[in-house]
């Protein structure tokens, strides 16, 4: 029977070879060879079965970054953080980090280890990216934390949460004074200055201070500083604490002044100025008072004026009414505002008016009013009505723009104090010159 069927295969076989001849360009015949080809991404990218694949991944291959030798060792760093960046900055090095750990966990571990080690708080961080910044000693230390940022706006569940990136920049600032070698004799520029003469009558155990840089302040300014100075109510340059031989008579009138030096001061010249007036002279704390706030114990060495200030209810503390005020935060600027609203107060003794934006803004013009914190808007318009012995004029002159947040310099500082009391009866630095201290 085998060969009755071969007639009948052989007729099948041409049959389908026809047929598939037929149609060899028609769309059904490309989609079955479409179908049967080989994987083009097999062909380009072949795999060989046994041999690792490689992570084509170049940051695997970068090297690692490696620390300045010089990075103090009494910063924190925090833990598993990998290091991206080093950069000089001038006189101060900028190191780059990165971690997995949410931003707020990084930011709590900073705040929590430089207030556990002595560490003095400059710049407290109250805003996302805003910088917190430390001291201790002649080092200085600012941490400033961010999110990095991230482009894809609805993440895929495969991806890796946002890295936190943070910046830690150092800064010695006696590195510069540090490599020269100290010597007791004033240098050559020193010479030259113009020196005042001194006062013995009015200093009964140091004699009158004498600064070297005055000339470095503006020139409106110059004669304030050279006045107080008689007076012995400036403190040098803090450099001069770790410096001595090299800073101790440079005021440094063009560095920013801290909130402890200008509470210092401002008690130190108040008193100075009506020395031969108890009633108006303001009385240092003793070490025994409850402080007023967390970070000025005792044994703080300003405690008995910044103390002194908060009983008489001359700056804002617990003491006042202030239950947010629990921080005083000596070591960090002094702002336009926060000096006007320590001063004014002793140059009308009395209660201050009440104001409102629009008022200050009537009264002195300033463009950015509703910038100024309202605490400080009262002791800003009680001082428009000084006219031209108010401290706004006698510091920055004539001007539409008040900058409340901005930093004071030490001259600038120095230059309110000139001046104590209101129009037509007040006391000025150089008439307390004349005055002697009545004897006990």
């Amino acid at each position: 029977m085998l060969p009755d069927k071969l007639p009948v295969l052989f007729l099948s076989a041409a049959l389908l070879l026809t047929s598939l001849t037929a149609c060899a360009n028609s769309p059904n015949s490309k989609n079955l060879e479409q179908s049967l080809a080989a994987d083009p991404q097999l062909q380009e990218n072949p795999v060989t079965l046994g041999q690792p694949v490689t992570d084509t991944n170049p940051q695997q291959n970068q090297p690692q970054v490696q620390l300045p030798g010089d990075f103090p060792s009494e910063i924190p760093r925090y833990p598993d953080a990998t290091l991206k960046e080093v950069t000089q900055q001038d006189a101060s090095q900028l190191t780059r980090w990165t971690s997995d750990a949410p931003t707020n966990i990084v930011q709590s571990f900073y705040q929590k280890e430089f207030q556990n080690n002595n560490w003095e708080i400059v710049s407290q961080t109250t805003a996302e990216e805003s910088p917190l910044v430390a001291r201790r000693n002649d080092l200085q230390v600012t941490v400033n934390i961010r999110p990095a940022p991230t482009n894809v706006a609805t993440p895929s569940p495969n991806q890796t949460p946002a890295t936190t990136e943070f910046t830690i920049t150092y800064t010695r600032n006696s590195s510069v004074a540090a490599t020269a070698t100290p010597t007791p004799s004033p240098s050559p520029e020193v010479a030259k200055e113009p020196t005042p003469s001194p006062e013995p009558v009015t200093s009964t155990n140091t004699e009158s201070q004498v600064f070297a840089d005055i000339n470095n302040a503006p020139k409106e300014l110059r004669s304030y500083i050279t006045d107080l100075a008689k007076l012995e109510v400036l403190t040098p340059n803090p450099a001069a604490k770790t410096n001595p031989p090299t800073t101790s008579n440079q005021f440094a009138p063009n560095t920013i002044i801290s909130r402890r030096d200008y509470a210092s001061w401002l008690v130190a010249t108040n008193n100075r100025m009506y020395a031969n007036n108890p009633a108006k002279q303001i009385r240092l704390a003793n070490s025994s008072s409850q402080p007023a706030f967390q970070d000025v114990p005792p044994t703080h060495p300003d405690f008995g004026a910044i103390q002194g200030l908060a009983e008489a209810g001359l700056i804002p503390s617990p003491l006042s009414g202030d239950s947010t005020a629990v921080l005083f935060r000596p070591g960090a600027p002094l702002t336009r505002e926060q000096m006007m609203l320590w001063k004014v107060p002793l140059d009308t003794r009395q209660s201050l008016p009440n104001a409102s934006v629009d008022a200050v803004k009537q009264t002195w013009g300033f463009q950015d009013a509703g910038k100024i914190d309202p605490k400080a808007l009262r002791a800003i318009l009680a001082d428009h009505q000084n006219a031209d012995v108010s401290n706004i004029r006698r510091v920055f002159g004539f001007t539409t723009l008040f900058q409340p947040k901005k930093p004071v310099t030490r001259a600038e500082a120095a230059a309110t104090l000139w001046y104590f009391g209101t129009q037509g009866e007040g006391v000025s630095a150089k008439e307390a010159l004349q005055l002697k201290p009545q004897s006990n």
